[in-house]
């Protein structure tokens, strides 16, 4: 906290759950079976007791997760209830027009449990934005530092792409706006945290803060998504 110059944090985010999870791909061959039910219930006690400790002494308001599941999440809640422990106040998962693992037990548990999404990787680490189109990869892009894109590039994952990029054109919406202001349309909270590294991909994000997607664009995207389901 003395690096970070401050006396409290806002909400302190656990990065990955000890029994493992099915974030960044691991989906397509999730295997949950060895894990131990037992340990991981006292292991959230353990944190659970460390963090209450922590909201007494005013050092951390509130705390959430990321890359959890449905059973995770709703573990974690009952056993603050039972120990006595702060509540989840919100997930850090993936999420955006190419990845909707959240949208099914995910979103009803935000819905019930009252758990804030806090969205990473929202433009699909700039797939969205059309920048990688027709084998494009511009100098300095997350790709030339990271050719796989973290298992997001795949046979698929331009041609689903294109299907959003022709949407936006044909609805005269900026594809990152598109992409961001569908987030709105969800039935639970969901913030999406994007990555600018330039004045200029803040600004052109920031453009669009104000915009609400008409309903057939909603409807013409998850359309795109029957069509382009989960492309990586």
């Amino acid at each position: 906290m003395r690096r970070l110059q401050t006396d409290v944090i806002d909400l302190y985010q656990l990065h990955w759950p000890m029994r493992g999870a099915y974030s960044f791909r691991q989906n397509w061959g999730f295997d949950p079976s060895r894990q131990d039910r037992a340990a991981t219930l006292a292991h959230m006690d353990d944190v659970l007791g460390a963090m209450a400790d922590l909201v007494t002494a005013g050092k951390v308001r509130a705390f959430g997760l990321s890359n959890e599941s449905a059973w995770g999440t709703t573990r974690w809640i009952d056993r603050a209830t039972a120990v006595g422990g702060p509540r989840v106040a919100s997930v850090q998962n993936e999420f955006s027009l190419m990845c909707r693992l959240y949208d099914t037990d995910m979103a009803e548990m935000a819905v019930n449990e009252d758990v804030t999404l806090l969205a990473f990787s929202p433009l699909a680490a700039g797939f969205l934005t059309g920048k990688y189109q027709d084998g494009a990869v511009p100098q300095g892009s997350r790709m030339t530092l990271n050719p796989d894109m973290g298992g997001r590039r795949t046979a698929r994952v331009l041609d689903a792409a294109a299907a959003y990029l022709a949407l936006a054109a044909r609805a005269r919406l900026d594809p990152v706006h598109m992409a961001m202001a569908w987030h709105r349309t969800r039935p639970f909270a969901s913030i999406p945290i994007f990555g600018a590294t330039s004045v200029a991909q803040l600004e052109r994000i920031l453009a669009g803060r104000d915009l609400h997607l008409a309903p057939e664009v909603a409807a013409e995207i998850n359309a795109i998504h029957r069509q382009h389901p989960m492309p990586y």
